[in-house]
């Protein structure tokens, strides 16, 4: 019989083992296929020696400036509305939503990217209203918002992109975006803000950034971002924004190889409530103005490795910022056949509603996690398996062990809560987050156009 060892490694440590499995979502033609604060002081990116956590998010990057303003669109006394600037010629990636009603703002940044060539100067974002389920005026305000921008900055219009966030279905109040952009456009002109991150925001309680620094050639280079998602959070990056630059020097083609590389692993590992928006984006830009960054390299795997890091600690954000959420639940799985079945496994327990209920309520029902397993796909014999919470082994060789009910809520009580779950069935593994499912999330959404 597989005996695992235990805890797992990483379990009950606040440690991420990377993950990586193909990911399902579509990128651009050109490239083939309130209060709190999250600061470095404050951020849970790891420094492993290899990069140092920075402030600045979103702006970290040399090259970069943000501002948010309060254009009133749906929301009072908040920026709602902001802008991303690049004073280069920056290099730009995005991977986008699958949803079919997909945002008319979806289409027009891919057009705008394969106009480019894959560059940008600019990205315009507005929050209280999705411009989805809008037809040809929603197409025509996307437009419009992109040509303003790149007015006010005086850029090519290709060279600006747009992303909006929101109620779907209503028609954007046009006047009130166009009279945002251009005090966000002052607002850069007078050295930018620390509001966009907060401009994004819709139902979060939280702004989510994280920026980390690396010396590559003897240079610094950053990669930093912010994101927005609290709500509608599901595989394959859903109701989420995440803006990511970096001042490293890497041409169009390989930006977005090593973005959907990123987001597969990050991401598309998050779920809060399983469905799927209609404009879920990110983007990534790269100024140049720090050392080039190539494949197949010392420096492309230490930089992949850094922007992989700042994804995923936005990905655990938007997760533990789920509506209604009180904690942060990683499910590690180890000992699957292979890397898809361990996320398979991973995928169906964390986004279980009883095993989010249970973790709410604080109770250690383990057969609900099996229960998880058995229909999730994954190939193994239930005689070999193992699943614990933290460092309460509760399941060894498919059966229950004896444990304490007392340790065992204990470590319900964590935040986050790591389950852990060895399959026995080889070396294949993955880490998937979610977050409790709680009545916040049921009062949140039952009056969100309210």
């Amino acid at each position: 019989m597989h005996q695992p060892s235990w805890p797992l490694p990483g379990v009950g440590k606040g440690t991420c083992h990377r993950i990586h499995f193909t990911a399902q979502v579509q990128v651009s033609p050109a490239f083939g296929a309130y209060p709190l604060s999250l600061s470095a002081r404050d951020s849970t990116v790891s420094d492993h020696g290899k990069w140092t956590v920075v402030d600045g998010g979103v702006s970290a990057a040399r090259g970069f400036s943000s501002a948010g303003v309060e254009a009133r669109l749906r929301y009072r006394d908040r920026p709602d509305l902001g802008i991303i600037r690049c004073s280069e010629r920056a290099a730009v990636a995005g991977v986008f939503t699958k949803n079919r009603f997909a945002s008319p703002t979806i289409q027009h940044d891919r057009e705008q990217i394969e106009r480019s060539g894959g560059y940008a100067r600019a990205i315009v974002v507005n929050a209280g209203n999705a411009n989805a389920a809008t037809g040809a005026a929603g197409l025509e305000d996307a437009r419009a918002m992109t040509d303003a921008t790149a007015a006010g900055l005086g850029i090519p219009a290709e060279e600006a992109l747009v992303s909006s966030t929101g109620v779907i279905g209503e028609p954007l109040p046009m006047d009130a975006v166009g009279a945002g952009i251009d005090a966000a456009v002052a607002a850069l002109d007078g050295g930018g803000n620390g509001d966009f991150p907060r401009c994004i925001m819709t139902t979060d309680t939280a702004r989510k950034e994280a920026a980390v620094e690396l010396t590559i050639n003897g240079e610094a280079v950053r990669v930093g971002g912010c994101c927005k998602g609290s709500g509608m959070i599901a595989p394959n990056m859903a109701t989420m924004l995440a803006f990511v630059t970096t001042d490293a020097a890497i041409e169009p083609t390989l930006l977005q190889q090593m973005l959907r590389r990123a987001v597969a692993r990050t991401f598309n590992r998050i779920s809060v409530d399983g469905d799927e928006s209609t404009n879920d984006t990110v983007f990534l830009m790269a100024s140049g103005l720090s050392q080039p960054v190539e494949t197949h390299t010392e420096a492309g795997r230490r930089f992949e490795e850094a922007l992989e890091e700042v994804c995923r600690e936005l990905a655990k954000k938007i997760a533990r910022d789920g509506e209604g959420a009180t904690r942060l639940i990683e499910v590690q799985v180890t000992g699957a056949k292979d890397e898809a079945d361990a996320e398979r496994a991973a995928a169906a327990v964390a986004e279980s509603n009883l095993v989010k209920t249970a973790v709410y309520g604080e109770d250690a029902n383990w057969g609900r996690i099996a229960c998880a397993l058995g229909y999730s796909g994954s190939e193994f014999a239930q005689e070999n398996v193992a699943i614990g919470i933290g460092d309460v082994r509760l399941v060894e060789g498919g059966v229950r062990v004896e444990y304490s009910e007392e340790d065992a809520t204990a470590q319900l009580k964590a935040d986050p809560v790591h389950i852990a779950i060895d399959l026995g069935a080889g070396a294949g593994e993955a880490t998937f987050w979610s977050c409790d499912l709680t009545e916040g999330y049921i009062e949140e959404n039952a009056s969100y156009r309210s």
